[in-house]
This record gives C-alpha cells, sequence and structure tokens, in this order.
C-alpha cells in the first residue's frame, strides 16, 4: 500500500479521496489549515468502513504521538514561504507515492471590484502553495515514482464574468502541471477539473452570487474523488493528463 498526502483534506472533495483511499488500505497524510478539523477528520477514518489502523498527528512540535496510518499535518498555504520549515518540522515522507491538491478559495468579483490583495489571496494558496509544496516533496515522489494530482476548475478551462482571479490562478495551475509533466518523467501527473461541485466551498459561492444552494443540482464530492482514485490506478504505462467532471 502507499503513501498519500492531501492538501484541502477536510474539504468535500480531499475528505472523498481520502476516505476512498483509507478504504483501499493506503496510509495519509491529512493537511490542512485548521488542527482541530484534521484531528475530527482522522478519527472519522479510523471508525467505522474505514478502520484500519491507529492514527498518529503530527502536532505544532512535530512529533508523531503513536503508530503508522493517518498523519495529520497542520498547513497555511496562505504563507508558502513558511512551507519548508513546516515540513522540516514534521519530518518530510522519505517517499510518496501520491500528493493530491486539492486545497483552494474562490472570492468572486469583478475586475474592476477585485483590489490588490484579492488577487494574492488566489495566486498565493491556489498556484504558488501548490507549487512551492510540489517542489518540496519532489525528491520522496519521484522516490516512489508517485503521482501528483491537481484539483483544478471548469473555471480554469474558461473564465466567466465575476470569476476572473479565481479562473487567473486555476489556468496558472494548468499551466504548473503541464510544465511538471514535462519535467518529470517518473512522475504521473494528472489535472482534474471538477465543474461544480456539493460542497461547502459551492455553498460559499452561491451565497456570493446572492443565490440559493441545492446540494443535489450539483455533481458530488465522492464522484469527483471516485474519478481522481481512478486516475491514480491507471496501468503504470498510461497517464490521465486531464480529466474534467460536470453535473449531468
Amino acid at each position: 500500500m502507499g503513501t498519500y498526502l492531501i492538501t484541502g483534506a477536510t474539504g468535500g472533495i480531499g475528505t472523498a479521496v481520502a476516505g476512498l483511499l483509507r478504504d483501499k488500505g493506503h496510509d495519509l497524510i491529512l493537511s490542512g489549515r485548521s488542527p482541530e478539523r484534521l484531528t475530527d477528520l482522522a478519527e472519522t477514518l479510523r471508525k467505522g468502513a474505514h478502520a484500519r489502523t491507529q492514527a498518529f498527528h503530527v502536532g505544532s512540535g512535530g512529533a508523531p504521538a503513536a503508530g503508522p496510518g493517518i498523519t495529520t499535518l497542520p498547513l497555511d498555504l496562505t504563507e508558502p514561504r513558511r512551507l519548508e520549515a513546516r515540513l522540516v518540522a514534521a519530518g518530510p515522507p522519505a517517499r510518496l507515492d501520491g500528493l493530491i491538491h486539492a486545497a483552494g478559495v474562490v472570492h468572486l468579483g469583478t475586475v474592476g471590484e477585485l483590489e490588490a490583495d484579492d488577487w494574492l489571496d488566489h495566486v498565493t494558496v491556489n498556484l504558488v502553495s501548490a507549487a512551492e509544496l510540489t517542489r518540496l516533496l519532489l525528491p520522496a515522489l519521484r522516490a516512489a515514482s508517485g503521482d501528483v494530482v491537481f484539483v483544478n476548475s471548469t473555471a480554469g478551462l474558461r473564465a466567466n464574468p465575476g470569476w476572473s482571479a479565481y479562473a487567473a490562478s486555476k489556468a496558472g495551475l494548468r499551466s504548473l502541471a503541464d510544465a511538471l509533466r514535462a519535467e518529470e518523467a517518473d512522475v504521473r501527473v494528472t489535472t482534474v477539473f471538477p465543474g461544480r461541485t456539493a460542497s461547502r466551498m459551492q455553498e460559499s459561492v452561491r451565497a456570493q452570487e446572492g443565490r440559493s444552494y441545492d446540494p443535489s443540482d450539483y455533481a458530488s464530492a465522492e464522484t469527483v474523488a471516485k474519478v481522481l482514485v481512478s486516475a491514480l490506478e491507471a496501468p503504470r504505462d498510461a497517464v490521465v493528463a486531464e480529466v474534467s467532471v460536470r453535473p449531468h
């Protein structure tokens, strides 16, 4: 079995991916901004259908508390310059079978409304931190001939009014994935482009749009996660370079 690091692990798609990978017996490094939410997720994954081994947690001091299985790794993606120190403190893995970038932020607004800080928030979290974390973990990914998966958005393929900053950051993320795929012969790189997906982020987007939110109107996070995991499980003689998942 392998070891997978998931950013945005407490979000809809990230949590769904974590559950699927755990059910398949893989070890997980769950990353997010909130230590409390990460701890709650780790406890959930220990129970019921997800149960396999005892979980352990990397706290603020970086010291694991118990045996193998699940590690929680709080990271603040708004501060990419501090990611290296945080990983060093936690003890980065020697081998990593997969890095799944599922974290992201979105704040809607027209070009005339968005200020510099809005643009910086999007680019920092959605693009720069993904690039920096990938750089830091490349030795472990190379050692395992692992996979990098970028959870992008259909907004990264086409920008609509009010979505300029988010779409630009996601278009940049696609370029990052394309360059990485060409540079790293032994690492497979996949971009997943979900359409509107039932999640807390989508609920926030609908509120920003001044519209109601009904989860049944969208693809489920579990559906997107199944597509993502199927890309991870593709035979090693091929790579699922890009895949779009839209509500039906």
